[in-house]
């Protein structure tokens, strides 16, 4: 099994990263990796229908590695901090070029990116305590995991973490990150993780 780590923050070395690495750490000796969208070079949808034929974009920039990196895993644990309520414009930006797959599924019928359920956590880090800006979020990727053919299985809210590490000093949330692939069920146990 492959497990995918999508990290949304712009900042690295983070709370989101810490608790994004600790979850990868738990994989057990599942083969995992992670890719930092604000590392990538992508734009945003162009909504200029390139898509609506065949279901792929044709904007050809990174965004085509987050595609295939996706559609080979078989878990995808994304983590990101709340911004304004809701996503960074990095996980945005993926979210809405993912219109291609939207085309794809719903209007032309085809499930030719969807290769056995794939399974999906979230990891959200906010400076506020507000439970609707987590909820706002997790919608937002909901919707994104529906269209990737991505089960969601669960979420780890972390609120009033703000500063850069301050997540270094909340033992429960970085045991809960470490342990969220295994109390999701999709896997079993907490061997050392392969990378």
């Amino acid at each position: 099994m492959r497990v995918l780590g999508i990290l949304g923050s712009p900042r690295r070395g983070g709370n989101s990263e810490i608790l994004l690495d600790k979850a990868l750490e738990g994989a057990g000796g599942l083969d995992t990796e992670k890719i930092v969208l604000n590392e990538l070079k992508f734009s945003p949808c162009q909504e200029c229908g390139g898509c609506a034929k065949s279901g792929n974009c044709i904007i050809d920039d990174e965004m085509q590695l987050v595609y295939k990196k996706i559609d080979e895993a078989d878990i995808v644990i994304l983590a990101s901090p709340v911004f304004f309520g809701s996503l960074p414009a990095q996980v945005k930006a993926m979210v809405d070029r993912y219109q291609c797959r939207w085309v794809s599924r719903y209007v032309l019928k085809r499930e030719r990116y969807i290769k056995g359920k794939k399974k999906g956590l979230l990891i959200l880090v906010s400076a506020s305590e507000r439970d609707k800006f987590f909820k706002n979020a997790e919608s937002i990727v909901k919707n994104f995991f529906a269209v990737a053919g991505i089960e969601f299985k669960g979420n780890l809210y972390c609120p009033n973490i703000d500063d850069k590490g301050k997540i270094l000093g909340e033992p429960d949330y970085l045991r809960r990150a470490l342990e969220l692939l295994p109390k999701s069920g999709i896997i079993q146990g907490t061997k050392k993780a392969g990378r």
